[in-house]
């Protein structure tokens, strides 16, 4: 009974700690497309999706070397980035690209998202060095 009242408080925690980043990230990407969203192209998600990128290479290159605790891999990998970055508006976005016949621009986005996403995380994994 003690094992599992000690579970559900270090779930409850974790919980919290992904739910806290995930309100944050989510308010963030919101302020980012304020700000950004000023083409047809949709260049908001593209830069938050590419800077999350880059944010989970560079705390996962941290982690890695045993710079920070496992908690804040749930808070700001999986809550803020989670939160910040957002994959159904890109296959939103994309489909509806497609669907106005934009076939050119959609293949664009889609292509330059998923290659500049991989080199974003690599990137930041570099910076982490």
């Amino acid at each position: 009974m003690k094992c599992i009242r000690m579970w559900r408080r270090i779930m409850v925690k974790n919980i919290l700690l992904v739910a806290l980043g995930g309100a944050v990230g989510s308010a963030c990407r919101y302020l980012v497309t304020r700000v950004v969203d000023i083409t047809a192209f949709p260049i908001a998600t593209l830069a938050v999706n590419l800077l999350g990128c880059l944010l989970v290479g560079f705390l996962v290159g941290i982690m890695d070397r045993n710079f920070m605790p496992q908690e804040f891999k749930l808070l700001l990998i999986s809550g803020f980035c989670g939160g910040f970055t957002t994959f159904s508006t890109f296959a939103n976005e994309s489909f509806a690209m497609m669907k106005a016949g934009d076939l050119l621009l959609s293949g664009l986005y889609i292509g330059v998202s998923v290659i500049f996403g991989i080199l974003a995380v690599w990137f930041g994994l570099q910076l982490a060095k």
